[in-house]
C-alpha cells in the first residue's frame, strides 16, 4: 500500500470514530464518516471541525492549511456510499454481532482488496472478522485515546489475517504518523490490559479518601511522568466508554481487578461523563474532547 491520498471510511461517529476521522483527514485522505444516527453523525463532523478550528487559533495549523482538512471530511448514513473506499476503520460501540454485520453487510459494497480495520480495545479480531467472507484482510488497530494526540496504535492480527494485509496496515499506520505497536489478538491486547486495572485502582483510592482528584492527578505526572493524570484522562475518554471496557474485560478474564468501581456506575448514571458532557471528575467550558 502506498502512501498516497486514499478514500478512507470511519464506521461510528462517537468519541474514538470523531478522532480517528480527524487523523485521517490532517494526514491528507479523504474521509468518509458514517452513523446511522444523522443527529451523532454531525456531532462527529462538528468535532472534527472543532479540532482544526481549535489547532488554528492555537497556531498550530495555518488557516488554509486547517480549511483543507475540514474539506476533506463528509459524512453519511448510508452504507453504499462507502463503496470507493480503500480503507474502512470501524470505531462502533463494543458490540461484536454489530461489528461482524457492518463488516459483512461492507462485503458486497467495497473491492475486495479494502483494508478492514477494528478499533476494538476488548473484543477478539478473530471473532469480529468473522463477520466477513474475507478474513484474511481484517486486522486490530487500536488508536490510543485522544486519537489526534497519541502517537501509538495497537496492531493485533486475527487468525486468518493474511500478511499481505499486516504489512499494508503497518504501512498505512506510518503514513498517519503513528507509532505501531504489534501485538496479540488478546482481550485488552497490551494497553488496557495494563490501564484498566491502574486507573480503576485510582477511581478507588479516590472514594476511599486517600487523596483528592488533583492530589492524584499531581502525583502521578510528578512520579511517573505520565502526559496528563488518570482522572483528566478518564474525563477525556468518557466515564460510560470505561464502563464498557472494564466490563467487557471482567467478562472474559474474571479477574476483580478489572471490574469496574462503584463510583463510576454512580457517574455515570448522573450523567457526569467527563468532558463529553461538560463534568466529569473536573469541570469544563470547552466540552471539545481534544485540540488544546
Amino acid at each position: 500500500m502506498n502512501n498516497e491520498s486514499k478514500t478512507v471510511a470511519v464506521l461510528g461517529a462517537g468519541t474514538m470514530g470523531s478522532g480517528i476521522a480527524t487523523v485521517m483527514a490532517r494526514a491528507g485522505h479523504r474521509t468518509i464518516l458514517f452513523d446511522i444516527d444523522s443527529a451523532n453523525l454531525q456531532r462527529g463532523i462538528d468535532t472534527v471541525h472543532g479540532f482544526f478550528d481549535k489547532s488554528i487559533a492555537l497556531g498550530k495549523l495555518d488557516a488554509e492549511t486547517g480549511q483543507r482538512a475540514k474539506d476533506r471530511i463528509v459524512g453519511t448514513t448510508d452504507l453504499k456510499d462507502l463503496a470507493p473506499c480503500e480503507v474502512v476503520v470501524e470505531a462502533v460501540y463494543e458490540s461484536l454481532e454489530l461489528k461482524k454485520d457492518l463488516f459483512a453487510s461492507l462485503d458486497d459494497i467495497v473491492s475486495e482488496s479494502t483494508l478492514f480495520h477494528t478499533n476494538t480495545s476488548t473484543l477478539s479480531v478473530t471473532g469480529i472478522a468473522s463477520g466477513s467472507k474475507h478474513q484474511e484482510r481484517v486486522v486490530g488497530t487500536h488508536y490510543c485515546n485522544p486519537a489526534p494526540l497519541m502517537k501509538l496504535v495497537e496492531v493485533a492480527d486475527g487468525r486468518h489475517t493474511a500478511t499481505w494485509a499486516h504489512k499494508a496496515t503497518i504501512e498505512f499506520m506510518a503514513s498517519l504518523g503513528k507509532t505501531s505497536v504489534v501485538t496479540q489478538d488478546r482481550p485488552g491486547f497490551i494497553v488496557n490490559r495494563f490501564l484498566i486495572p491502574w486507573e480503576n485502582s485510582c477511581i478507588r483510592a479516590l472514594d476511599a479518601g486517600l487523596g483528592t482528584k488533583e492530589s492524584i492527578d499531581a502525583a502521578v505526572l510528578g512520579s511517573l511522568g505520565h502526559p496528563m493524570g488518570p482522572f483528566r484522562l478518564l474525563d477525556i475518554v468518557g466515564m460510560d466508554i470505561h464502563q464498557q471496557v472494564a466490563t467487557r474485560l471482567y467478562e472474559q478474564l474474571r479477574d476483580p481487578k478489572f471490574f469496574p468501581p462503584p463510583m463510576v456506575e454512580r457517574m455515570v448514571a448522573a450523567g457526569d461523563l467527563g468532558r463529553k458532557t461538560g463534568r466529569g471528575f473536573y469541570d469544563y467550558d470547552d466540552t471539545r474532547l481534544f485540540g488544546s
